[in-house]
């Protein structure tokens, strides 16, 4: 599975054998007060940082249409985003998961991005663009 794009992303969910829904957590990129100078000078060049959640979002894949809808409705409810941070979570026996579990997982995500812990997440760009971080 190569996902280079969002779309991409959508597209493999859709396939899976059981229902998909998509968990996305939008941060920021911001300068820690206590950065030392070396940081802030990481910073200025767009490297480094600390990412911050802004908000969540849950959507089953075949409620998605595309990267460009996502993006407008992140935008409508905070624009202060920079990336998300991007997960599937498999449903059972033919439902997607229930509320309660996708609450619990969003709650892990956000933990894990404060934690620096990101490595099970896809990153996007707010052009819908897979970002590494290293």
């Amino acid at each position: 599975m190569n996902i280079t794009c969002f779309d991409d992303l959508i597209a493999t969910a859709r396939t899976q054998p059981t229902p998909q829904t998509l968990l996305m957590v939008f941060v920021d990129v911001e300068l820690p007060p206590d950065a030392s100078p070396d940081e802030r000078i990481r910073f200025e060049q767009e490297q480094g940082g600390a990412l911050t959640p802004r908000m969540c979002l849950d959507r089953a894949a075949a409620e998605l249409a595309d990267w460009t809808a996502l993006a407008a409705e992140a935008d409508q409810q905070s624009p202060a985003w920079r990336m998300v941070m991007a997960t599937a979570l498999s449903g059972r026996e033919g439902q997607t998961a229930t509320t309660e579990f996708i609450e619990q997982a969003l709650n892990r995500m956000v933990m894990g991005v404060h934690q620096g812990q990101i490595q099970g997440f896809l990153t996007f760009d707010r052009q819908g663009q897979t970002v590494y971080i290293a």
